[in-house]
């Protein structure tokens, strides 16, 4: 009987916490700013590494890429009542390259990359200006571009000489869903996911020591973006 009351005491303070919070009325004109933390994290896979155009020189060999945190920040323009237009942008993420299936000391991290993923989405919000809450989804297209890619000193050595890394810049679908929950009428919480199609083609000169010209290497990244933060209504 105890643990019942207990149960029915909770679920009466939790819904009384919700019935307190401000709605969330969204008016056409509004301007949503979000910020926090992103998260990128890839699910890439690789096709094999094409060792000077041949891809039978290491046939189990791949390419890897992890993950990432950095500062995220969102505007969203609201057409009306249910529709915004949404530019996602963040501080440059930064991405450990390895690659594997090489065997004789090539296995291993290869180089880091910076990128930036600046995404346009139009966006639809269901839920009426009375709500507690707002979820939302949206379809748009992402363009992410690859730069500062450094490869790692032991690449760069005589053991190994590897030189002259580029990553070709990607363009891609992505869709989102989200939600905001209102702390006054006009700050709020925000949580929201997007998976976003980037794939991008790498190249690099080497590695000479074994008289390689240049190897070659597509990956479908493809990552889960999650972000966790604050929103302020303009």
């Amino acid at each position: 009987m105890k643990k019942t009351l207990t149960t029915l005491g909770t679920a009466v303070a939790l819904s009384a916490g919700v019935m307190s919070l401000p709605a969330v009325a969204y008016e056409p004109g509004d301007m949503l700013v979000r910020f926090g933390a992103v998260h990128v994290a890839p699910n890439e896979s690789s096709d094999t590494l094409l060792i000077d155009g041949s891809s039978s020189v290491f046939p189990k060999s791949e390419a890897t890429v992890g993950d990432d945190t950095q500062f995220g920040i969102s505007f969203t323009y609201l057409i009306n009542q249910h529709v915004g237009v949404e530019v996602l942008g963040a501080t440059p993420f930064k991405h450990e390259v390895k690659v594997k299936g090489l065997g004789g000391g090539l296995d291993g991290k290869l180089a880091d990359v910076k990128h930036l993923p600046p995404t346009v989405s139009l966006q639809y919000y269901p839920m009426g200006a009375g709500s507690k809450w707002q979820p939302y989804v949206g379809l748009g297209l992402n363009h992410t571009f690859f730069f500062d890619e450094k490869l790692t000193s032991e690449r760069k050595s005589d053991a190994q000489k590897f030189s002259n890394l580029k990553l070709k810049s990607s363009t891609g679908l992505t869709g989102q869903v989200g939600i905001d929950v209102a702390l006054t009428e006009r700050l709020f919480v925000n949580a929201a996911a997007w998976y976003m199609g980037i794939d991008t083609t790498a190249t690099v000169d080497g590695p000479k020591a074994l008289n390689v010209g240049q190897t070659k290497v597509k990956v479908q990244i493809d990552p889960m973006v999650y972000m966790l933060g604050l929103g302020v209504k303009f």
